[in-house]
């Protein structure tokens, strides 16, 4: 499915002439949440056998909503030429999807929409080891996987949240470093890209789905946390108390404006909501995911060049792309086409899953109701209600809204 998007005027076919320095102005100023809250956060799933393994909260990963917004933002940054060009250009990391993957993939159906694998990765190395914790291993993984299907006209999209603790079959693989990796059964999702990467995470996704992605974005916590900050921090309203000292976030009921360090406490947070799996937090998660859009959409970057430049700086640092989008010209033209999807036109909804009855820690995938999902995506139709219904949830919807 071709990239259908229009180029952004202001982003030159070739880079300009140097020299141009940096723009200035004021900087969007983030504002600090309310007081402490406390809540019972020892709910456990019905039905559940035995306990609930603690989380290893150290190894959350941000939700890759900042991937969303990057991509809106990045578009306002193709505005200048020469230093600023080059700066933003030389900011953006890219791998070659295409490449490891080669031609054993879904067809390519040409039908005017686009699908992107949005993933957050999680290596314990420089400024993402200070906020997450943890051992710097060398290796990395991803917590937050979303699919995104932009629909034929690129006015409305539907998000399709995958579960981490989901038990999948995972294909053999050529990594994005090159190497080949064996096939695996009955092994969480989030495994596909310790193993293998980018490329194994796309493939993953393709055999679960049969659905060929045309775009992969990735985003690291501490450009999340960053991102949320050059915005000014983003307002939500909270339903019930949310007190959970393992994202070390806590907020009384009511409205916030929260700052890049609350928003990712609020995104990796488990047992402070609903039945302390990880569903709920990817309930979260899309309810953040939303407000975010929201601010995005609201604020009047265009008023404060200083505040534009801040945030195409850190969306382009926040990132990385498949080679396709590896640069700010391509970056900001796929952009362009997303600028008309706000919040009310986003359908979010998680894999159907149901609970795994051996283990309270793992989900496995409703394969029938799955099916009406990606059916739909196939079809670039409207996901169906039923292929939601009766699956598990998480029960915490409506927690979060936007303000």
């Amino acid at each position: 499915m071709p990239a259908e998007s229009t180029p952004d005027p202001g982003i030159p076919a070739e880079p300009g002439p140097s020299g141009t320095d940096g723009p200035s102005g004021p900087t969007g100023a983030s504002h600090p949440a309310g007081a402490d809250g406390t809540r019972d956060a020892s709910a456990r799933r019905p039905g559940a056998t035995g306990r609930r393994r603690k989380p290893r909260a150290k190894r959350r990963k941000a939700l890759l909503a900042a991937a969303w917004t990057a991509a809106g933002v990045v578009v306002l940054g193709g505005t200048g030429v020469g230093y600023l060009y080059f700066k933003l250009n030389g900011n953006i990391k890219s791998v070659d999807i295409d490449q490891a993957l080669g031609t054993d993939r879904p067809l390519n159906v040409d039908n005017g929409s686009q699908d992107i694998l949005v993933l957050g990765s999680d290596t314990r190395s420089g400024t993402n080891r200070k906020l997450g914790g943890g051992t710097d291993d060398g290796s990395a993984r991803s917590d937050t996987a979303m699919i995104v299907h932009v629909y034929q006209g690129h006015k409305k999209a539907s998000v399709v949240s995958v579960p981490r603790d989901t038990l999948v079959d995972r294909p053999e693989c050529t990594g994005t470093g090159g190497g080949v990796h064996a096939a695996a059964s009955q092994v969480m999702f989030n495994s596909a890209y310790s193993t293998g990467g980018a490329a194994c995470a796309v493939k993953t996704v393709e055999s679960i789905t049969g659905i060929r992605m045309d775009h992969y974005i990735e985003v690291d916590f501490s450009g999340f946390q960053r991102l949320v900050d050059d915005l000014g921090g983003v307002d939500i309203t909270t339903g019930e108390d949310i007190s959970d000292p393992d994202s070390h976030l806590r907020l009384k009921a009511g409205a916030h404006t929260l700052t890049g360090k609350q928003a990712l406490g609020l995104v990796r947070t488990r047992h402070g909501v609903g039945d302390g799996s990880d569903l709920g937090r990817i309930q979260l998660q899309q309810a953040f995911m939303k407000a975010l859009v929201k601010q995005v959409k609201d604020i009047g970057v265009l008023t404060s060049p200083k505040k534009l430049y801040d945030l195409a700086d850190t969306a382009t640092r926040t990132v990385t792309t498949d080679s396709d989008l590896g640069s700010v010209k391509n970056l900001a033209s796929f952009a362009s086409g997303l600028k008309g999807i706000g919040a009310s036109k986003m359908d979010m909804v998680t894999m159907p899953v149901q609970y795994d009855r051996a283990d309270a820690n793992r989900v496995l995938v409703d394969k029938a109701k799955a099916r009406l999902v990606w059916n739909a995506l196939k079809n670039d139709e409207a996901i169906p209600a039923a292929a939601t219904e009766g699956t598990a949830t998480g029960e915490a919807k409506g927690v979060v809204r936007s303000s």
